[in-house]
């Protein structure tokens, strides 16, 4: 379990994350190299053209309602409750929106990044995994470009929406717990 470090927050004292831990690093290294690797991979393989993104866009429209539907569920459950977590941490600390925060630059674009990449890494990874097995499993090929982009749809882009708006409630409720 990583270390918990305490801050004064309107003279409450809150718990949040402390720094993460190697596990944590490691994972989200191989996360993004993962999902990269597999980008440039399906690029070198298949190339760039309308035919391509044409087949990606049917193939991926068509997956929810095939076989391993239940990953569209649960992965972004997971990224989910990765968003409320992270999204009650900036609310306690008086961070601004997630999406708005990388979109403006405001508070650290990168690092901000880098904290939903840490957050969702694990979830990125199955996803690639599943939809690996999905692939070989249903298609009976590999396109791994495929792979990567159903990963950061249902893992990383339900955080990317959620985490702000989860903030932004837990701050209004924080306000209206704290004026009773």
């Amino acid at each position: 379990m990583p270390p918990r470090a305490s801050a004064r927050l309107r003279g409450e004292i809150v718990t949040v994350p402390g720094p993460p831990t190697r596990t944590q690093i490691l994972l989200a290294r191989v996360a993004v190299v993962l999902i990269v690797g597999l980008a440039l991979a399906g690029l070198a393989w298949y190339g760039l053209s309308t035919e391509v993104i044409a087949r990606i866009g049917r193939s991926i429209l068509a997956r929810p309602g095939g076989p391993m539907t239940f990953r569209f569920v649960l992965q972004p459950a997971m990224a989910a409750i990765a968003a409320l977590r992270d999204g009650v941490a900036d609310a306690r600390l008086g961070r601004g929106a997630y999406l708005t925060a990388l979109l403006t630059g405001a508070g650290g674009r990168e690092a901000r990044l880098w904290e939903g990449v840490l957050s969702t890494s694990r979830i990125l990874i199955l996803g690639v995994v599943m939809d690996v097995v999905y692939q070989i499993a249903v298609l009976g090929e590999f396109f791994p470009a495929e792979a990567a982009i159903v990963a950061v749809l249902l893992a990383f882009v339900p955080y990317l929406l959620l985490r702000g708006p989860i903030e932004r409630a837990a701050r209004g409720w924080m306000t209206w717990r704290a004026d009773r």
